[in-house]
């Protein structure tokens, strides 16, 4: 990782800065650290001055979006690309706003606190620290190389950046040696060391984008570094040490099931929340592309008698299929001054963990779901035939899209029950997503695809085209595999259960039988997109 370098570039006098509501909060500037690379890694203490600060500056280019996400919609961001980055800083802090100094990894190691916090000092501008996890400790961690052990209780680090190292004051090999800015000098610093008295056979580990899901080691020897790295990105991080051999019991990140792997989610962002970040927990990386776009019905009248009748007792169950109908309802009891007060004495039924989830959100506990199969016939089997000396009631209210099947109303009608089947939002095909996703889904840039309904399958063929043979197809239950196999896709996974964890679950555990059977047989560890013709092969 190369440190930060402070521009020596002139530059015209910046235009004055836009009227801005002064924050009530600290009002100077925070340097604040925002980690190697993981937006996991941001403290609670960055997130918090995030979410107070009137003005942000950070390198764009090096800053993961999910971290900005922790910023007010309000707040300002430059990019320090720009130029004249602290003189703005100095403005805004001078003016009562709250400015926010983001550095990667931490301030003190490797950036420049020293250099701007000096002229913050120097322009009279308070100003607070609030230190980062440093790459020096993070990427060795994410590697599972731990710096020190019973052994070796000295770690000395080093920034090779600028060249001119000492080498000889890093000779001694009881030390770990953590070397930053090297990916461009490997063979410098190991003939360095090597010259100034450390064993050619060392082990020694390079790490390259590290704590992303990009990260590469190589554990090498310091005679063989140069050869075995070449090629690997920057940023990158060399240790030299015998504390490398714990990485064959401690690797942890990169031997994820799903590591590295780009995954294709065709929900819309709010349905997808969950199964996203069950995906980054496997190490992979959830694009997530709508493929229904839910709109509201054409004539709202339906509803609004449906929620009159909600209120005024018409019903004895009122049944949900989707996190989409529970939406549609409370949007509509907000347009009316309701809340889940409203549900007071009805039974309410869900299909689906999302589904129940979003009830318990709005503040309302289902009393019946499926035990079994998450669907409208697993509801059927649970559900109680109507019995007029216990139920005051024999109408049920069905909130639904308007493509809905009649399989649930048919059952629940057998059962002696009333239905009153009421549209509550439309689904109509999205808008094509952007020409490179489009181009990743048809060449292979994904290496999987989950479908969790046959409409997603319809659906993201028709606005994006098919995906690569490579591309991994896991899909939801039987009727979503017939759907995509009609399609010509081969189905690579099903999951045993008809829920999106049971599928993200099904797709890690194919995700590391394939590891462990290429690990078996030999074989260089390649994701399903490095499978193609042309495709860059992971070491």
């Amino acid at each position: 990782m190369s440190p930060a370098k402070q521009s020596s570039a002139k530059h015209a006098a910046p235009k004055p800065l836009p009227a801005k509501p002064v924050s009530r909060e600290f009002p100077g500037v925070a340097l604040v650290g925002m980690g190697p690379g993981d937006p996991g890694l941001l403290t609670l203490r960055a997130a918090e001055a995030l979410r107070k600060a009137d003005l942000v500056i950070v390198e764009r280019a090096g800053c993961p979006q999910e971290i900005l996400a922790h910023c007010r919609e309000d707040a300002e961001i430059v990019d320090t690309a720009e130029g004249g980055h602290l003189e703005r800083a100095v403005r805004a802090a001078k003016a009562g706003r709250y400015v926010v100094r983001l550095f990667r990894g931490d301030p003190g190691l490797a950036c420049d606190l020293a250099g701007e916090g000096g002229e913050l000092e120097k322009a009279g501008v308070p100003f607070q620290v609030i230190p980062g996890v440093s790459a020096v400790t993070g990427v060795p961690g994410y590697a599972g190389i731990p710096l020190t052990d019973a052994d070796h209780r000295e770690v000395r680090i080093v920034d090779a950046g600028e060249g001119g190292v000492d080498w000889d004051r890093f000779s001694s090999p009881d030390a770990t040696l953590v070397v930053l800015g090297a990916e461009n000098s490997v063979a410098e610093v190991a003939k360095g060391l090597i010259a100034a008295g450390r064993p050619d056979t060392t082990p020694a580990a390079m790490t390259t984008l590290g704590t992303t899901t990009e990260q590469e080691t190589v554990v090498s020897t310091l005679h063989r570094l140069a050869a075995d790295t070449k090629g690997m990105e920057a940023p990158a991080l060399i240790i030299v040490g015998d504390v490398v051999t714990w990485r064959d019991r401690l690797a942890w990140f990169e031997t994820k099931p799903l590591f590295g792997w780009r995954v294709l989610v065709p929900r819309t962002k709010e349905q997808a929340a969950s199964l996203s970040e069950q995906l980054r927990e496997y190490g992979a990386v959830p694009e997530e592309v709508p493929t229904i776009s839910v709109e509201p019905p054409r004539t709202p009248q339906q509803m609004e008698r449906a929620v009159k009748g909600l209120v005024t007792g018409r019903y004895e169950w009122v049944v949900f299929t989707s996190t989409n109908a529970v939406r549609a309802v409370r949007e509509k009891f907000s347009d009316y001054g309701l809340d889940a007060r409203a549900f007071a004495g009805l039974k309410v039924a869900a299909v689906g963990e999302q589904t129940s989830r979003a009830l318990v959100e709005f503040g309302v506990q289902p009393d019946l779901v499926p035990t079994g199969q998450q669907s409208s016939e697993g509801l059927l089997e649970v559900w109680p035939p109507y019995d007029e000396d216990l139920d005051p009631i024999n109408r049920i209210l069905l909130p639904r899209a308007d493509i809905a099947t009649d399989t649930l109303i048919a059952g629940l009608t057998d059962l002696g029950w009333e239905c009153e089947d009421v549209t509550a939002y439309r689904t109509v095909r999205a808008a094509p997503p952007p020409a490179p996703i489009r181009e990743a889904i048809k060449g292979g840039g994904f290496d999987a695809v989950l479908f969790t309904s046959s409409s997603t399958v319809k659906n993201l063929i028709g606005i994006a085209g098919k995906p690569h043979n490579v591309t991994v197809i896991a899909c939801i239950g039987p009727q979503t595999a017939k759907t995509a196999e009609e399609y010509g896709l081969r189905v690579d996974v099903l999951s045993e259960k008809p829920s999106v964890s049971a599928l993200a679950e099904a797709l890690a555990e194919y995700g590391a039988r394939r590891r462990a059977t290429q690990i078996e047989n030999g074989d260089p560890l390649r994701k399903p997109s490095q499978m193609r013709r042309g495709a860059r092969r992971r070491r």
